[in-house]
């Protein structure tokens, strides 16, 4: 089967709902994409689609770290969600480079995620990289990663993020 990634249309809403329900199991993912959607606070929204079937998808949101020298543009990954009978066949990579290349082209320097510290870590996310950047979920340890997009982006910096308001009325 060919799979495409590509930007989200308004058609496919309705089915990033269902894929995030069926991976997450249950409502609070699903509720988040369509509220950072609702008020403007995204920056890349992918899907994954097979045999004209969202299977995946990804988001990333703008989030800069400020720092005492500035802000650092940097996004945030989250949530990330791919199809329970979908998983486990390469479709999780491929939105997160898809969306690492986009944040890239749309001038961020660093990703942040909340995530697995066994998954995200394959692309270059890095708990220890993170550590300087204040992280407002307690007890997040090395789930809280960061990946530099620029290389030295992070050197000698830190600082702290401030989630819109959509993440702080979802549970972590």
């Amino acid at each position: 089967m060919k799979l495409l990634i590509r930007e989200e249309t308004q058609a496919d809403y309705d089915a990033i709902r269902e894929v995030n329900k069926l991976a997450f199991g249950g409502d609070d993912e699903a509720r988040l994409v369509d509220q950072l959607r609702a008020t403007g606070h995204f920056l890349v929204s992918l899907v994954a689609v097979e045999c004209d079937r969202v299977v995946g998808h990804i988001l990333f949101g703008d989030l800069p770290i400020e720092t005492s020298r500035g802000a650092i543009p940097a996004a945030s990954l989250a949530p990330m969600a791919v199809r329970p009978e979908f998983q486990r066949r390469g479709i999780g990579s491929a939105l997160v480079n898809a969306g690492l290349a986009a944040c890239r082209e749309r001038g961020k320097a660093v990703v942040i995620v909340l995530g697995h510290e066994t998954y995200y870590p394959r692309f270059g996310f890095s708990a220890q990289l993170a550590k300087p950047i204040e992280c407002p979920f307690p007890g997040a340890g090395n789930a809280w990663m960061a990946l530099e997009l620029r290389p030295g982006a992070l050197a000698n910096a830190s600082g702290r993020v401030r989630y819109p308001e959509p993440f702080r009325m979802t549970p972590h």
